[in-house]
């Protein structure tokens, strides 16, 4: 190529050597063969395994509810919580399925008269009881770290069915009502865990 005719190429396409970027070869050197280029798929991480969600499998018959956006926010906080609380996904599981039962994985302040003493947030937990103030369990991450540390002092918590594990740190007037939501808590931990 001319060498006069290529600077002057260059210069008008605004390319410099400058940086190492450079256009074609340079004079005097041998091209490279052509690469036999594949696109690359894209990767997609394992969704957790069911048997780590579910290790004793459900028990008596599973309940299911349609979630809003809020409610779906609620999940992913909740999973963003056990996350960083250095949890597994079990622990989300069993989390998530407190709060079906709890709230509906609504976020619920007081409601007046309909309140179950003074119990809010996604735990339903009480100020009283020491969970902490209005404010607290009322948010998302605080609510969902403060259950966490409750089921991390549950010796045995993950060999444990959710209903057992839920129940010994919320302490319910109805033990065994967490069971139903173990299936759709597993779904939505293996739908939201990756994303």
């Amino acid at each position: 190529m001319n060498t006069i005719f290529r600077k002057s190429m260059l210069s008008v396409a605004g390319l410099a050597f400058a940086g190492g970027v450079f256009a074609g070869p340079i004079a005097g050197q041998a091209t490279a063969a052509p690469v036999d280029a594949k696109p690359v798929g894209v990767v997609q991480a394992d969704k957790p395994d069911t048997a780590k969600l579910i290790p004793h499998g459900t028990q008596g018959k599973q309940s299911h509810i349609a979630l809003n956006d809020e409610q779906t926010a609620n999940v992913k906080a909740i999973i963003a919580a056990t996350k960083k609380a250095g949890m597994p996904e079990r622990a989300a599981v069993i989390s998530i399925g407190t709060s079906l039962q709890e709230s509906k994985l609504e976020n619920l302040g007081h409601l007046g008269e309909r309140n179950d003493h003074d119990s809010q947030g996604l735990f339903q937990q009480r100020p009283s009881s020491g969970w902490g103030t209005p404010e607290q369990i009322t948010d998302p991450d605080y609510s969902t770290t403060a259950f966490l540390k409750g089921l991390k002092q549950v010796d045995g918590w993950q060999d444990m069915p959710l209903t057992v594990a839920a129940q010994t740190v919320q302490v319910s007037a109805y033990p065994d009502a967490y069971a139903q939501w173990e299936q759709q808590a597993a779904d939505l931990v293996a739908q939201y865990w990756n994303s």
